[in-house]
C-alpha cells in the first residue's frame, strides 16, 4: 500500500507529458515547452526513480481508477489490452490478461530492466512483482509466496514458468547453483506432460493444482525445493468431454517413441486404436509437436535425475493404462463377465509382469471379508467396467504422485542450515460451468479459502501500516466469506462432513440420499439453496433442477449436480485389484500399491477424497499465512483463444468471481495514497513560496507548511510518522494540476533568464572573437614585414660575401675548378645509377631474362657484370631453397637437356614432364609382384616396351626393368625373365632424330648378353629411359655412355650387321613402327 504513491506520481507525470506534447506542436509555445521539459528533468533528478505509467494507456493501477465500478475496471482492462498492455496493478496484485500470442516483453533485456528496480518505477509486469518478492526474501529474510489464480486458459501455467525463469535469471551463478536451477526449471515439462491436457478452453490446461516451495540460501541462491500437488483430475484418463484430449503423455508416447520401444510396449502409433484416446475425436493440437515433446520430456527427466530404468517403467505404466482401456468385458452367463479379446489382456499382463488369470480374476471378481470369512462374488458387466476404469485411474494417479515424489527427492535440500523459502501456487481458478460436479465443488471451496486468506492478509497489512504510522485505524466494511467456508468445511454440519458421513453409512447410499441430508441440515443457511429442502422458498425456481443444490459463493451463485458426488468422494479401489498389482513383477507398479501386501493387511477404510483435499487446503492455508504473499490474477479475454479479441461479458464475469472490485475497495478504504515526506516535499515544494526553492528544516515540517498554504481541506489528508496519507485520488490529481500550472509559470521565468543569458553569452563570444582576430592580424602583418626585411638582408649579405670570395680566389678557380667539378659529376652519376638500379631490379625467378637498359655508355661493362652477378645470385638463392628430391629431378633434366636438346624432336615434349621412373602399374598381379620382389637391386625404371624381332621385324611386348646393376626383360604374362643385361655389358645406345620411341641397345661383343645381338625397343618414355641409363652407367662404371642420334643405325643381329633406316610416314595401324627387312637393310617406318 505504501507504494501507491508511485502510482499517483506516474499518472500525473503522464498527464504532464501529454501537455508538453500539445504545447510543443505550436511554434509560439515551443520555447516554453523546452523550458518546461528542463524543469521536468531537473525535478525528475531530484525525485525517486522514474515513473510507473508515463505515456501509458488507461490506468496502470486500478487503485487510481475514478470512478470505480466493475464496468470501469473492465473498460480500463479492455483499453490497455487493445494496446498490448496485458498487466495491470491493484497495489501489489498483478492482473494478467492472456494475449494468446507471443510478445517481446520477456527478453533478457527486460529481465535486466526490472532487476533490482522498485515495483512502481516501471510499467506493470509480472517480472516486477517477482523481483519485489525475491528481493524481500533475499534482503529482508521474509519468506514469500506468489499466488496465481484464474480459470482454465487464463495463463496460470505460463505465469508460473515466467516466475521460475526470472528467478533463475537473476539469482547467482555457479556449477551447483546452475544444476539446481536447471532441475527446478525442467520439472515443469515433466509435470505438464503427465498433468496437463487439452480442454475446450485451453490447449495446455493444468488438470492439477501445484504449490512449489523454492528454498534459498542466505545469498539468495536456490538450493532446491518441494512440490505439492492437489487433486489430479484422474477421471480424464477414462473419459473426456467433447473437443478435449486425454493427458499429453499418451499422445507424446505414441508420436515420439522409437519403433523399437513401441514394439516392446505392445503399442502402435495410431491413437485411434485406443479407446481412452479416440472416443471424442480430438487427437492433434494445432501447432503442437507431440514427437518433439516426448524427446523433451525424456531429456527433462534425465536432467532432474531419473534413472533410465525409472523412465522406462514410467512409460510402461502409461502403456498399461492405454492397453487396459482396450480390454472389453462382455456378458457371458447371466451376471458373469469375461474378457473378450484375450490378446490385449495377455499383453497388459506381460507388461505388468502378471499372470493373465490373476488379472482376469481381479477384474471380474470381488472378495469381501466379514467376521473372518472371505466371500468371493463375480462382478456384473457394469461392476467389471467400473473396476477396470478405477484401476486405470488409480494407476495413473499414483504414477503422477510418484513422479512428484521422485522430483522432490532430486530437488530436496539436504542439511539443516537455515533457509529462506519462496512459494509459487498455481492452482485452479473459480469454475462455473453449465454442469458443475464434485471437482468444481472442491475447486471452488479451495478458491473460497484463498479469498479468505487474501482478505485477511490485505487487511492485516493495512492495519499494521496504520498502527506503524500512528494513524487511527478505520474499520473497513467488506464481505467476510468465512460463513461460506464454514458451510463447506464445518466438521459437524459442513457439506464435506455430511458427504463423508453418507459414504460411511451402512445401507443403501446414493447421491439422492446425500442431497436429502443436505436439504435437511442446510435448509436454513443463507448461502445454500435447493428445490427439495424443507424451506419451500425455491420450489418454483425452475433454474434449479431437483437433483442439484446451489451455493452463493463470494464470486456468485454456482449450481452443483450431485450425480457422482458419493462415488467420486469414495474413490475406492477393490482390494483384489490392489493385491493383484502388488503381485506384479514390474517394480514401479508393485511399489505403487503397498496396501496390496497380504502380510500388511489393513482393514481400515482410507480417507475420502474430500477429507484429503480439505486437509491439504488447510495445510496450504497455514503455510501461506506464515509467508508474505503476492498475487497474480489471470484473466482470459475470450473463449476462442484468439489474439486481440476482448469479450466484455466474459471478462466481467472473471472480474466478478476473482473479486477484483473488492480488492480495489479494500486497498482504497481509509486513505488510498501515501507519500514519504521527503518525496512529497521534493515534488510539490514549488507550490509554496515558503518551501521554494530551498527548505532548510525537517521534511515533515516542510510538508505541513506546504499543505497549510494550499487550498486543500485538512480532512483530505493526515500526517503519519514518516508519510503523509491522502484520502481521495482527486486530491492528488488537484495537487498535480497545481504543480503543472506552477511549472508553466516557472517555465516563463526560466525562458526569460535563458534568453538574457544567451544574448550575454553571444555578445561575450563576439567580443572575444573580435579581440582574437585583431590580435592575430596585427601579429601576422608584423611577422610578414619582418620576414621580407630578413630575406633582403640575407640576399645583400650573400652578394657581398660572394663578391669578396671571387675576388680573393679567382686564380685558384681557373686552375682546379673544372677537374673537381668533373670528378664530382662522375661520382654523382655513378651514385645515381646505383641508387636507381636498386629499385628497378627484375624478379627473383632465374627464368626472368629482363634487365634494365644501360643509362649511359660509361657504365656499359659494369652494367653487364652486374647483370651476370645478379643472375648468378638469383640462381644460388633458388638452388638453396631446393629440396634434395628437387635437385635430383633437376640434375636428371639437366642431363637430358645436354644429351638431347636440339638433337631429338620428341625432347621438347618431355621437358615439362617429371621423370617418374616406375611406369609399370603396381597392380594385384601376383606374378608381377613375385618378379619385382625377386630383384636383388633397387628398381630405378620400369615400363612395358615393344621389342622388335631381329629376324622378321615383328613387335612383341616385354617388361623392361632397370635396376642399379642390370636391365631385365621379362614376359608380361608369365613374368619370366627373358634377358638380363648387366650395365657393364652395354656398349652404347642409338636413337633417331625423329618424333619416335626407337631405342637401340648395343651390347659389347664377347659378353654373355651379346649372343643374339643388339636389342631394339620402342619406348614411350625413351628420353627418360636413355637419361636414367646414362646416369646409372656413369655411377656404376664411372664412364660416359655413348649415345648416338641418327636416322641410320648400324645394328648387330647375331653374326649379321644390319643397317636400320628410319623413315617418317603416316601410320594406319596405330603408333607402332612398321619394320621391313631386306637382307642387311631393316627399314623402320615411324609416325
Amino acid at each position: 500500500m505504501s507504494n501507491c504513491t508511485g502510482h499517483a506520481i506516474s499518472t500525473l507525470s503522464s498527464r504532464r507529458a501529454r501537455y508538453l506534447s500539445l504545447t510543443s506542436s505550436s511554434s509560439p509555445g515551443e520555447s516554453r515547452a523546452r523550458a518546461t521539459t528542463k524543469i521536468n528533468s531537473r525535478c525528475a533528478a531530484m525525485e525517486p526513480a522514474g515513473s510507473l505509467l508515463d505515456n501509458a494507456v488507461g490506468v496502470g493501477d486500478l487503485v487510481l481508477l475514478d470512478p470505480l465500478s466493475e464496468k470501469s475496471i473492465v473498460s480500463n482492462l479492455q483499453q490497455r489490452f487493445q494496446h498490448d498492455f496485458i498487466y495491470t496493478y491493484i497495489g501489489n496484485v498483478v492482473v494478467s490478461l492472456n494475449p494468446y500470442k507471443s510478445m517481446p516483453i520477456y527478453t533478457p533485456a527486460k529481465i535486466e530492466q526490472y532487476r533490482n528496480s522498485n515495483m512502481f518505477e516501471l510499467p506493470p509486469h509480472i517480472y516486477a512483482i517477482t523481483d519485489e518478492a525475491y528481493r524481500s526474501l533475499r534482503d529482508q529474510d521474509k519468506n514469500q509466496c506468489i499466488l496465481i489464480t484464474g480459470e482454465s486458459g487464463a495463463g496460470k501455467t505460463e505465469a508460473s514458468k515466467l516466475i521460475m525463469s526470472y528467478i533463475a535469471a537473476v539469482c547467482g551463478k555457479g556449477q551447483e547453483v546452475n544444476k539446481v536451477k536447471e532441475q527446478l526449471l525442467q520439472s515443469n515439462p515433466v509435470l505438464e506432460a503427465f498433468g496437463n491436457a487439452k480442454t475446450v478452453r485451453n490447449d495446455n490446461s493444468s488438470r492439477f493444482g501445484k504449490y512449489m516451495d523454492i528454498e534459498f540460501d542466505f545469498k539468495g541462491d536456490p538450493l532446491g525445493g518441494v512440490i505439492t500437488n492437489y487433486l489430479l483430475e484422474k477421471s480424464r484418463v477414462v473419459n473426456q468431454a467433447k473437443g478435449e484430449r486425454n493427458f499429453h503423455i499418451f499422445y507424446h508416447l505414441l508420436a515420439g517413441a522409437p519403433a523399437g520401444l513401441l514394439a516392446d510396449l505392445k503399442l502402435v502409433k495410431d491413437p485411434n486404436k485406443y479407446k481412452f484416446l479416440n472416443h471424442k475425436n480430438c487427437i492433434h493440437i494445432e501447432g503442437n509437436n507431440d514427437e518433439a515433446n516426448f524427446i523433451a520430456v525424456q531429456q527433462a527427466m534425465e536432467v532432474i535425475g531419473f534413472a533410465a530404468s525409472e523412465i522406462r517403467e514410467s512409460v510402461e505404466l502409461v502403456a498399461c493404462v492405454l492397453k487396459l482401456g482396450n480390454v472389453e468385458l462382455s456378458k457371458v452367463q447371466e451376471e458373469e463377465s469375461q474378457q473378450q479379446n484375450s490378446m490385449e489382456l495377455l499383453e497388459v499382463s506381460d507388461l505388468m509382469g502378471l499372470e493373465d488369470m490373476v488379472l482376469v480374476k481381479a477384474l471380474t471378481t470381488r472378495t469381501v471379508e466379514a467376521r473372518g470369512d472371505r466371500v468371493s462374488t463375480t462382478l456384473n458387466i457394469a461392476q467389471a467396467c467400473y473396476a477396470r476404469d478405477a484401476l486405470c485411474k488409480n494407476l495413473y494417479c499414483r504414477l503422477f504422485s510418484w513422479l512428484v515424489h521422485r522430483i522432490n527427492k532430486s530437488i530436496k535440500v539436504h542439511g539443516e542450515s537455515r533457509r529462506k523459502v519462496m512459494g509459487v501456487l498455481d492452482i485452479y481458478g473459480f469454475e462455473i460451468f453449465e454442469d458443475n460436479s464434485f471437482e468444481q465443488f472442491i475447486i471452488n471451496y479451495c478458491n473460497e479459502k484463498l479469498q479468505q486468506v487474501f482478505i485477511e492478509l490485505t487487511l492485516k497489512e493495512e492495519q499494521d501500516e496504520y498502527i506503524r504510522e500512528g494513524i487511527e485505524w478505520i474499520h473497513i466494511e467488506y464481505f467476510n466469506n468465512a460463513i461460506i467456508c464454514d458451510l463447506i468445511e464445518n466438521t459437524q454440519k459442513g457439506i464435506l462432513a455430511m458427504l463423508d458421513e453418507e459414504c460411511l453409512r451402512p445401507g443403501i447410499v446414493s447421491d439422492s440420499t446425500f442431497l436429502q441430508k443436505l436439504n435437511n441440515v442446510c435448509a436454513q443457511h443463507s448461502h445454500f439453496q435447493s428445490r427439495l429442502c424443507t424451506n419451500s422458498k425455491f420450489l418454483s425456481d425452475m433454474s434449479l433442477p431437483h437433483d442439484c443444490f446451489r451455493i452463493q459463493h463470494y464470486a456468485g451463485k454456482v449450481t452443483y449436480n450431485v450425480e457422482g458426488f458419493v462415488d467420486k468422494n469414495n474413490d475406492l479401489l477393490f482390494r483384489d485389484l490392489s493385491q493383484a498389482m502388488f503381485l506384479a513383477k514390474q517394480v514401479l507398479i508393485r511399489n505403487l500399491f503397498p496396501e496390496g501386501d497380504p502380510t500388511c493387511l489393513n482393514l481400515k477404510r482410507p480417507p475420502t477424497a474430500g477429507t484429503q483435499f480439505r486437509t491439504s487446503v488447510s495445510s496450504l492455508v497455514k503455510n501461506l499465512l506464515n509467508k508474505n504473499p503476492s498475487y497474480i490474477r489471470c484473466i482470459k479475454p475470450n473463449d476462442h483463444k484468439l489474439p486481440c479479441v476482448f469479450t466484455e461479458e466474459l471478462v466481467g464475469h472473471q472480474v466478478r468471481y476473482l473479486g477484483l472490485l473488492e480488492n480495489v475497495l479494500v486497498r482504497r478504504a481509509g486513505y488510498a495514497f501515501r507519500h514519504p515526506y521527503e518525496q512529497c516535499l521534493q515534488r510539490y515544494k514549488i507550490l509554496s513560496h515558503k518551501t521554494w526553492p530551498h527548505w532548510r528544516g525537517d521534511a515533515r515540517a516542510g510538508v505541513e507548511t506546504l499543505m497549510a498554504t494550499l487550498p486543500i481541506s485538512p480532512e483530505e489528508y493526515a500526517f503519519g510518522r514518516s508519510k503523509i496519507f491522502i484520502r481521495n485520488p482527486r486530491t492528488l490529481f488537484h495537487l498535480e494540476d497545481l504543480r503543472k500550472n506552477r511549472m508553466e509559470d516557472l517555465a516563463t521565468i526560466i525562458q526569460k533568464i535563458f534568453r538574457g543569458w544567451c544574448c550575454r553569452r553571444r555578445y561575450q563570444d563576439m567580443r572575444k572573437s573580435q579581440i582574437i582576430i585583431s590580435c592575430r592580424y596585427r601579429g601576422f602583418s608584423q611577422k610578414k614585414r619582418y620576414i621580407r626585411k630578413r630575406q633582403a638582408a640575407i640576399l645583400i649579405a650573400a652578394f657581398v660575401r660572394g663578391w669578396r670570395v671571387r675576388k680573393e680566389y679567382r686564380k685558384f678557380f681557373r686552375a682546379n675548378a673544372s677537374k673537381k667539378i668533373a670528378e664530382y659529376i662522375l661520382q654523382w652519376k655513378l651514385r645515381s645509377y646505383l641508387l636507381r638500379l636498386r629499385y628497378i631490379l627484375p624478379g627473383m625467378s632465374p627464368l626472368d631474362n629482363t634487365w634494365p637498359l644501360v643509362p649511359f655508355r660509361l657504365v656499359q661493362s659494369t652494367h653487364e657484370e652486374l647483370c651476370k652477378m645478379y643472375h648468378d645470385w638469383r640462381c644460388r638463392v633458388y638452388r638453396s631453397k631446393m629440396t634434395p628430391t628437387q635437385k635430383a629431378i633437376f640434375e636428371e633434366k639437366l642431363c637430358a637437356s645436354e644429351l638431347f636438346k636440339g638433337k631429338k624432336d620428341i625432347y621438347p615434349e618431355t621437358v615439362a614432364k617429371t621423370f617418374v621412373g616406375l611406369h609399370l602399374e603396381q597392380g594385384p598381379n601376383a606374378k608381377h609382384q613375385k618378379l619385382l620382389g625377386s630383384l636383388p637391386d633397387k628398381l630405378i625404371f620400369s615400363e612395358l616396351v615393344h621389342k622388335i624381332h631381329r629376324a622378321n621385324g615383328k613387335v612383341v611386348t616385354r617388361i623392361l626393368l632397370l635396376t642399379k646393376a642390370n636391365m631385365i626383360l621379362a614376359d608380361p604374362k608369365s613374368a619370366h625373365i627373358k634377358s638380363r643385361i648387366a650395365l657393364g655389358e652395354v656398349q652404347r645406345v642409338s636413337l633417331s632424330t625423329l618424333h619416335d620411341g626407337i631405342f637401340v641397345l648395343h651390347i659389347k661383343q664377347g659378353s654373355s648378353a651379346a649372343l643374339k645381338g643388339d636389342f631394339v625397343f620402342v619406348s614411350e618414355w625413351v628420353i627418360e629411359l636413355a637419361t636414367k641409363l646414362f646416369r646409372l652407367i656413369m655411377d656404376c662404371t664411372n664412364t660416359k655412355l655413348e649415345i648416338s642420334i641418327s636416322n641410320s643405325i648400324s645394328v648387330q643381329f647375331k653374326a649379321d650387321e644390319v643397317n636400320m633406316q628410319l623413315v617418317q610416314a603416316e601410320q594406319k595401324n596405330g603408333n607402332l613402327p612398321v619394320c621391313k627387312r631386306k637382307n642387311r637393310i631393316l627399314e623402320v617406318t615411324v609416325s
